[in-house]
């Protein structure tokens, strides 16, 4: 998998680069250090490390439905400031504006109701700093490859 999204240039190239065997050597390391801390995981704090796993996943698809919703509404607007009408478009979404705007305050009001469950809260101890490293790292990496394109 690393191999491919190197290859693909959607992480550093260097999870692409094979020696000279054509095995992708790093992308092969990174990720037996992954099975590695995995089985470590399944004997030391397994049930704190697997909650916390399980809760940045589920809280980042919360995320993800909050900024489906937003787009869906921030493109709908767009579009017809362009000049564009509705009858255009090849999708509508059934209720429109109700549908987007429902999808977003709900998700909104899953995200602020974990605070007031103490074994959820930890959802949020996690995500939060995953998805500001998940950013930070990506800012990064995007300025890194903008100053690459420049220099060519």
């Amino acid at each position: 998998m690393l191999w491919s999204l190197g290859n693909e240039g959607t992480i550093p190239v260097v999870f692409a680069k094979t020696n000279k065997r054509g095995i992708p050597a790093i992308s092969l390391l990174i990720s037996m250090l992954g099975g590695v801390f995995s089985l470590l995981t399944s004997v030391y704090a397994a049930d704190t490390t697997y909650l916390i796993l399980v809760s940045i996943s589920g809280l980042a698809v919360v995320f993800v439905w909050m900024a489906i919703a937003l787009c869906q509404l921030k493109f709908r607007q767009k579009w017809l400031k362009e000049g564009n009408t509705e009858d255009e478009l090849k999708f509508k979404p059934p209720l429109y504006p109700f549908t987007p705007w429902f999808a977003f305050i709900a998700s909104l009001a899953s995200c602020l109701l974990i605070c007031f469950d103490p074994s959820q809260r930890v959802a949020l101890y996690a995500t939060i700093p995953f998805v500001i490293f998940c950013y930070v790292a990506h800012h990064f990496y995007a300025k890194h490859q903008e100053k690459k394109q420049t220099s060519l």
